[in-house]
């Protein structure tokens, strides 16, 4: 794949916020996991944009950018600070530049939750964010948190204060930041870090000011376990989801942590998960497939702190399940990069089949066999696949073997 073809034509995607989402056919990529800020990360992913644009990836999600108390990124405090552990603001602003070169949009880690304080203020909690830029006072802090602002409108981070977006003050700087990130930085796509921890209707309001051209949110919560087994229905995990989704007006997509924790003890043996009563996936996928972002792992759930790791030997089979299926599916870094040559290229391959043979994230699906060691489906009438231990090739002479590997094949017509 050259990378001119990725995704859709430049000249409306810079300014139709809905484009991208209609269009249905991304690819996206976790550029980076849990260790990265230790080794030169805007510099390392310079040098591998090329091979990154050629596997066909349209985005890739990079690491949160601005300055933060802690390494990873996650406990931002000057917003407006671009030198990170990732690198200095000349290598990112040269990393994006590449990017647009080679036509991978730039995903921006959005951590807007919570945010260190400079000054102690009310309570003598560190609440104020004198002497650096949105020096905002205690109101802008949830009272949930130690603040003087209003109750959260959604779940707190604990043991850091938490943004009150209820503020029009707040709300007003938050968007003026996004637009800077978006406009002069250079990013174009964003990821919602713990959007359980504000109401959705503020990440609507930030992306109608914004204007990112893809967006995508973190709701992630458990699913429904029986002691330690996962029920085989999470429909009120998916629904929830959908809920939040459905709170951003539709204007953001979400990463479909149901269809992971289905997916990775279906492979374990127990396929029959993967077809839910109304024979439709059982993540958000069979539900609102073009607002789910799917995936097998991140830095949380994977990487070093492995909260909720996907079953490594099982690796290529869900990728092969979410490469070929409806939805907007992500490869995580350490899968793509650190895995080996083998499995780099097998996903390429997938990659490449879902291009050529159009899949997106619209597609019909047909669920054609769902049992212990077997499954298998058809998809958009163009793509075939089957994954698990159990024998099973399609009917008809119209099929041409695309790719296989261990537990997986794939064909197309």
């Amino acid at each position: 794949m050259g990378y001119q073809n990725n995704g859709i034509g430049e000249s409306y995607q810079e300014t139709d916020v809905g484009a991208v989402i209609r269009n249905g056919r991304e690819v996206l990529l976790q550029a980076y996991n849990w260790e990265s800020h230790k080794h030169d990360w805007w510099r390392n992913l310079e040098n591998k944009v090329p091979d990154i644009a050629k596997s066909g990836f349209t985005s890739a999600w990079l690491p949160p950018a601005t300055h933060s108390f802690s390494p990873e990124g996650y406990l931002p405090q000057n917003l407006y600070s671009l030198n990170s552990s990732y690198g200095s603001e000349h290598q990112l602003k040269a990393l994006l530049q590449k990017m647009k070169l080679y036509k991978v949009r730039a995903m921006a880690d959005i951590v807007i939750n919570h945010r260190i304080g400079t000054t102690t203020g009310h309570g003598g909690k560190y609440n104020r964010y004198d002497g650096i830029p949105l020096s905002w006072d205690e109101r802008a802090v949830t009272c949930c948190t130690g603040g003087l602002g209003n109750r959260s409108t959604g779940d707190n981070f604990n043991g850091v204060p938490n943004i009150d977006h209820t503020q029009h003050f707040v709300r007003k700087d938050i968007i003026g930041w996004l637009k800077w990130l978006r406009n002069t930085v250079g990013f174009q796509d964003f990821r919602f870090d713990f959007a359980r921890g504000y109401s959705a209707q503020y990440v609507k309001e930030y992306i109608e000011g914004a204007k990112p051209l893809f967006s995508v949110g973190e709701y992630w919560d458990s699913c429904s376990y029986n002691g330690h087994r996962l029920d085989y229905n999470q429909d009120s995990h998916r629904q929830r989801i959908v809920h939040w989704i459905d709170g951003t007006g539709g204007l953001s997509t979400a990463f479909d942590f149901t269809t992971k924790g289905i997916l990775q003890e279906a492979v374990k043996g127990e396929f029959w998960r993967l077809r839910d009563p109304q024979g439709k996936p059982p993540g958000v996928m069979g539900w609102w497939p073009s607002r789910a972002v799917t995936f097998l792992d991140n830095h949380d759930t994977g990487s070093t702190q492995a909260h909720w790791p996907f079953p490594s030997h099982h690796i290529m089979e869900g990728y092969a399940y979410i490469l070929t299926h409806p939805g907007n599916p992500t490869v995580f870094y350490d899968h793509f990069y650190d895995w080996g040559n083998s499995i780099h290229n097998e996903i390429v391959k997938l990659i490449d089949i879902r291009k050529r043979q159009d899949l997106n994230s619209r597609s019909s699906i047909r669920i054609l066999e769902a049992h212990a060691n077997l499954y298998a489906a058809i998809i958009g009438d163009k793509v075939c696949m089957k994954i698990g231990d159990g024998m099973w090739c399609p009917a008809g002479r119209e099929w041409t073997l695309a790719t296989c590997g261990n537990r997986y094949a794939v064909w197309h017509k």
